[in-house]
């Protein structure tokens, strides 16, 4: 077959990479633009110029080398979106130190997992999130753990961080500084596989700074955007769709509050002016089916992203009429690649950017292959996306044989899902090989789940499978086994066995009793199956219908 009817394509540009670090890329956009807003956080009533934000980033690096952070520590920040944050991801680039971004909705077990799996020095917790209390959860894990080696909590010890880099040289941040090199690892995200507990995907510089800039090139993003920020900076939207592609561009980061709330960020678009907003999808419905939706006045938007969860199309076409997003763009990714591998372009025909995940990045190839043959497959067919170059991860932290199932010898990408290609290079995401379930953007680890429930001393045995939300995209359902002669339990004394434990999202939402699992001649569990029999039965089939994009 013409090798041109195959499913591979690459990003051609006239644009290079950035071969510098983080911090270098910052000096230069505060160079071009010192006076220009870099951040704001409208809850704290926090603003500052690119300027002032270089000066606040310096402040905290040397606070950190008081601290005796060094070059390659990992330091770990457990908080939600708020100034400090964004201040903390730019100080750790300039020290060379390596970020580890730890959701704040973690609870004992998750955080006792990450802080000693990637052995945290220094670990920056903001006190409470939403109605956790986090010095609570530190003293669960503090007596069992060798790790994080330090703490510091950002409402009663922040100011001290400060004060302690007063005692700092310029000089030692300069001699620290001078030796990074950008291939350097500078940040550990975790994500959740297909089986057992998170890993965490380990990025460079280089990864995520040309990652971000080249999204905010297909954005079209220059120093007159502001972009509002609602998605979680510890996840990779926030943090490199937003803070980097900002920063690479002059642009402003509007951080609306330090979770989403709908009313809040639309509010927030309207007083700063934004011009560009992000979400994911579930997101986007919230603001529109607001009560106060009319209220808000969404001119001044322009663009953003749509990412993290397939969007329904009569959602999309609503954002760009109803919302002004006429440039919106779609972007599909994943940790492991920094994470964008493919975007829409703000001018591309509506039906391309309401049915596909637009075409490759720049300087990335893909391609979609047989995950029978390993074949590259033609045009239009079926197959397991790859994707290869800068983007890809240095490797899990401290995980070499999970980087081999998924990093191939010619430094292939596997992301586990299904997709095609059509004839212009279009990609289309049509399902999963993988067994993740991706509930509101959030990727969601069955094996985890499992595996914590596996505890409980009533559990035979438990199958963790994803079913249709019309508001999430999926929700968590459990199929629980228990063991013979065990007390009868209901799903409510399954919940209450989590909370605290793990992450709210993670607990299910759904549990189904029974004897057996439908299962292979060989023995497999068929949760395809288990899927389809729940949706009946919950009476899904309208959120299983929901055309997405």
């Amino acid at each position: 077959m013409d090798r041109t009817q195959m499913s591979y394509t690459h990003g051609v540009s006239d644009i290079p990479w950035r071969g510098e670090t983080i911090g270098q890329a910052l000096r230069q956009t505060v160079e071009r633009f010192p006076d220009r807003e870099a951040l704001v956080d409208d809850r704290r009533s926090y603003r500052a110029s690119y300027r002032q934000l270089w000066e606040q980033v310096e402040a905290v690096a040397r606070g950190l080398i008081a601290y005796g952070i060094r070059r390659g520590d990992r330091i770990g920040i457990w908080s939600p979106n708020r100034y400090e944050w964004v201040l903390i991801q730019f100080a750790t680039a300039r020290v060379g130190a390596i970020m580890v971004n730890v959701n704040p909705s973690y609870k004992a077990a998750d955080l006792r997992y990450a802080v000693n799996q990637s052995e945290i020095a220094l670990l920056i917790a903001a006190r409470n999130f939403r109605k956790t209390d986090n010095l609570e959860i530190l003293g669960q894990i503090g007596p069992d753990s060798k790790y994080p080696l330090r703490t510091l909590i950002l409402e009663n010890e922040w100011n001290d961080l400060l004060r302690a880099g007063r005692e700092v040289p310029a000089k030692d941040l300069e001699e620290q500084e001078s030796a990074l090199q950008f291939d350097d690892p500078i940040n550990i995200q975790y994500t959740s596989g297909t089986t057992g507990f998170p890993k965490g995907a380990t990025l460079t510089h280089h990864n995520i700074l040309n990652n971000g800039f080249f999204i905010g090139e297909r954005e079209r993003l220059t120093e007159q955007d502001r972009v509002c920020i609602p998605v979680p900076f510890y996840h990779c939207f926030g943090m490199v769709l937003g803070n980097l592609a900002c920063i690479t561009h002059g642009s402003c980061i509007v951080i609306p509050d330090e979770a989403f709330d709908p009313e809040t960020t639309m509010k927030v678009v309207a007083k700063e002016k934004c011009t560009a907003l992000y979400g994911v999808p579930t997101m986007f419905i919230a603001e529109l089916d607001h009560p106060d939706f009319k209220k808000y006045d969404f001119s001044s938007l322009r663009t953003g992203i749509m990412a993290g969860a397939p969007c329904p199309i009569e959602t999309m076409k609503k954002v760009q009429s109803l919302m002004c997003m006429t440039e919106v763009t779609v972007a599909y990714g994943m940790t492991e690649t920094s994470p964008v591998s493919t975007q829409s372009f703000f001018d591309d025909p509506l039906e391309k950017r309401v049915s596909t995940v637009g075409k490759v990045h720049p300087h990335l190839e893909i391609k979609i292959v047989d995950p029978q043959t390993g074949r590259i497959a033609p045009r239009g067919s079926e197959g397991e996306l790859c994707t290869r170059g800068y983007s890809v991860m240095r490797g899990y932290w401290n995980m070499p044989e999970a980087t081999r199932e998924v990093i191939d010898d010619a430094r292939w990408m596997h992301t586990g899902d299904l997709a095609t290609m059509d004839d212009e290079g279009y990609v289309k995401i049509v399902g999963r090989i993988k067994d993740i379930i991706i509930r509101g953007g959030e990727n969601i680890s069955p094996r985890e789940i499992e595996e914590f429930y596996m505890t409980h001393e009533s559990i035979s045995d438990i199958q963790v499978i994803g079913v249709p939300s019309i508001k999430y995209g999926e929700e968590v359902m459990a199929w629980v086994k228990l063991k013979s002669g065990a007390p009868p339990i209901k799903g409510e004394d399954l919940v209450a066995y989590g909370k605290g434990k793990i992450a709210t999202y993670k607990i299910p939402r759904f549990w189904k009793f029974v004897g057996d699992f439908p299962m292979t001649i060989t023995g497999k569990v068929r949760k395809i199956e288990m899927r389809e029999i729940s949706t009946r039965e919950l009476k899904l089939d309208e959120a299983a219908g929901v055309k997405t994009a």
